[in-house]
């Protein structure tokens, strides 16, 4: 089975008119995930989504959690966690998550709470210790096909 994947980011939001989805709901709309100015993303930025009720059992379990978004624009509750890009190559990751690549850097300036049309943005629900923004994406990969009832599956030949 293939999983799901949200187009990257940076693609244009009027390129595509179908009404938003789960799987495509932060690619609908660049810009939605701000990861906080002052943590380092050297290693790029991908979100894996999983549902609220997932996501509070992986937080309960992972020794070590980056940042994670809780995003119910669509009525249906989706925990965004932040994992270094490219961390779908080589893996398929369960049909319950949705990866997609491409979060976005806060603005520097930005110091209070949005208001107005930007106020449906995902909110970050958990920020992390130190100065990474990252979950481990192994740790979330497991989690995930457990908590999915699947078995992980990789490839060696996707390193290019």
């Amino acid at each position: 089975m293939e999983p799901k994947y949200a187009p990257d980011l940076r693609r244009s939001p009027t390129s595509d008119r179908r009404p938003p989805t789960s799987a495509t709901l932060l690619s609908e709309r660049p810009g939605r995930l701000v990861i906080p100015a002052q943590l380092r993303t050297g290693l790029g930025c991908d979100a894996v989504g999983t549902s609220r009720e997932h996501g509070e059992r992986i937080l309960d379990c992972l020794p070590r959690v980056g940042c994670v978004f809780a995003d119910d624009s669509d009525g249906d509750e989706r925990w965004w966690w932040i994992v270094p890009s490219g961390s779908q190559i080589g893996v398929t990751w369960p049909s319950s998550t949705t990866y997609t690549v491409g979060a976005r850097l806060a603005d520097p300036s930005w110091t209070r709470a949005l208001r107005g049309p930007f106020a449906d943005r995902p909110r970050l629900i958990h920020s992390p210790v130190g100065d990474s923004p990252y979950t481990p994406p192994i740790p979330l990969y497991f989690l995930t096909c457990r908590l999915a009832g699947s078995v992980p599956r990789w490839s060696l030949g996707a390193a290019g």
